[in-house]
């Protein structure tokens, strides 16, 4: 009995060896991925010409700081993505406002369809056919005295253009 009672108290010392290695490896594992705090502090600095430009490495705010006189001082650097961001939400607010609006109108335009028309070629021969109670655009020819008058129109402008191109001749000739 006595030898089989000593190799367990040897596994037991060993196992608890091990639970212990393995809980101070876990640790230290986790305090290595913990981020910046631990590796160069949480800001990150970087000079420019009249001062320090600091990073803020846990919110990611950046900041100027320089030696007044009177001491250090940081300004926050005004973010251009925060007054994008800013921007872009109020236009989302006032449009779904309009589109609350045009739904309290009138919900439907009258005399719209939701699917899209199929596309047809209306110079095709077997163009779309016209119902018998639709309503046909008929365009009426220009009668003959219609005619008549837009030829004597053209005429008489054609012959006021000729007259003009001969006087101008004249002109450039010398022979007024």
């Amino acid at each position: 009995m006595i030898t089989t009672t000593l190799p367990a108290k040897k596994s037991l010392k060993a196992l608890a060896a091990a639970a212990a290695l393995i809980c101070f490896c876990g640790i230290n594992a986790t305090k290595a991925q913990s981020g910046p705090e631990t590796e160069n502090g949480r800001y990150a600095l970087s000079a420019v010409n009249d001062g320090v430009l600091r990073l803020d490495t846990r919110t990611g705010v950046v900041s100027t700081c320089s030696n007044a006189g009177t001491g250090w001082a940081c300004y926050a650097v005004p973010d251009e993505r925060a007054a994008l961001d800013a921007e872009i939400g109020r236009l989302q607010s006032d449009n779904e406002k309009l589109k609350a609006q045009l739904a309290l109108r009138e919900p439907t335009v009258p005399g719209k369809i939701d699917e899209p028309l199929p596309k047809q070629d209306s110079l095709k021969p077997g163009g779309p056919k016209v119902a018998d109670g639709e309503r046909k655009i008929e365009i009426p020819l220009p009668s003959d005295r219609d005619m008549e008058r837009v030829m004597s129109f053209l005429e008489q402008a054609w012959r006021r253009l000729v007259d003009i191109a001969n006087r101008m001749q004249k002109d450039v000739t010398g022979k007024i």
